[in-house]
């Protein structure tokens, strides 16, 4: 029987939401004041109509647990990791966080996700997350990390954690 774990949206992160519609609807309607509805009014709407419709359909929407694979599945697509891959689960404090800078992605607009950089360990990451808490650190057998926050992190880790505890740093 599959797991499923809900993302659930923060304040915060609506209100970076609401904040990024705001900025675009304002440029848009200062470009088309500027330009009286010029080929740039139109290019910029287009883009940023574009934007909002991939950013919206990479929104993550839930996490599901089954016995061979994890996928967080998102409006459009889905990413899965075998269970037999994962080397090693943990919870990740926010303070861990702050050394996060996004490459690729969305950094508020309806939530965190995408490719991000980890300037502490100089390497892209990916996350899937619907608030900045309660993060969970997925690595795999490839040293591929992700990281995804849910509504019960700690159940989570107990779910996935590998057969014999996490992976040891001795045994790369």
């Amino acid at each position: 029987m599959d797991t499923t774990y809900k993302y659930r949206f923060d304040r915060r992160t609506l209100y970076l939401t609401l904040i990024h519609l705001i900025v675009f609807g304002v440029l848009g309607v200062l470009l088309y004041r500027l330009y009286e509805g010029g080929y740039l009014s139109a290019w910029f709407t287009s883009f940023v109509v574009a934007l909002i419709a991939l950013m919206a359909l990479s929104i993550p929407r839930r996490i599901v647990v089954g016995a061979e694979k994890v996928e967080v599945r998102c409006l459009l697509d889905i990413t899965e990791i075998r269970r037999s891959e994962i080397a090693s689960v943990r919870r990740v404090d926010r303070k861990e966080m702050k050394w996060i800078v996004p490459l690729f992605g969305a950094c508020g607009f309806f939530g965190y996700y995408g490719h991000f950089l980890d300037l502490k360990r100089p390497e892209r990451i990916r996350i899937y997350a619907s608030q900045w808490r309660d993060f969970v650190e997925i690595v795999d057998i490839y040293d591929e990390r992700l990281y995804v926050s849910c509504s019960d992190p700690d159940r989570l880790v107990a779910e996935l954690m590998p057969a014999g505890g996490n992976r040891s740093e001795e045994e790369d």
